[in-house]
């Protein structure tokens, strides 16, 4: 397994390695797949699929792997719904009778600290990796 070091995005000291973003944006989305009773043996097998097909975009982009974990997010809320396993994670932060079931999204798209909001409010739920059972 080969690893590259880049350069930082803004506002973090040192250099982001492949490796090391790719695992911590697996760690980061197990423990909000956990948090939010998600985890199970098919989220997880989910989440590896992610991890590995990021390892490809990282690789082609070694700037981006400093942006892989809102990525790898993204890639496990969509391939959840596309497996019909349902929306995840759940929005708890808008009353139910306010506004129809609906997830939260990682923001920004493409960037450093992703964190999940509710595009319906705009409300910030948590960092990614710090979702409770709450929201």
């Amino acid at each position: 397994m080969h690893e590259r070091v880049v350069a930082p995005p803004a506002g973090r000291i040192g250099p982001v390695r492949t490796d090391e973003a790719l695992l911590d944006a697996r760690a980061r989305v197990l423990a909000d797949l956990t948090s939010t009773a998600w985890a199970n043996a098919a989220a997880a097998n989910i989440l590896d699929d992610a991890v590995a097909g990021r390892r490809w975009w990282a690789d082609e982009w070694p700037e981006g792997a400093a942006y892989v974990a809102g990525q790898v997010a993204q890639d496990v809320q969509d391939a959840l719904f596309d497996a019909g396993v349902g929306r995840w994670p759940l929005c708890r932060l808008c009353e139910p009778d306010e506004a129809p079931v609906h997830e939260l999204r990682i923001t920004p798209e493409l960037g450093a600290d992703p964190t999940w909001i509710c595009e319906r409010s705009g409300t910030v739920a948590a960092p990614l990796g710090s979702l409770s059972p709450t929201g």
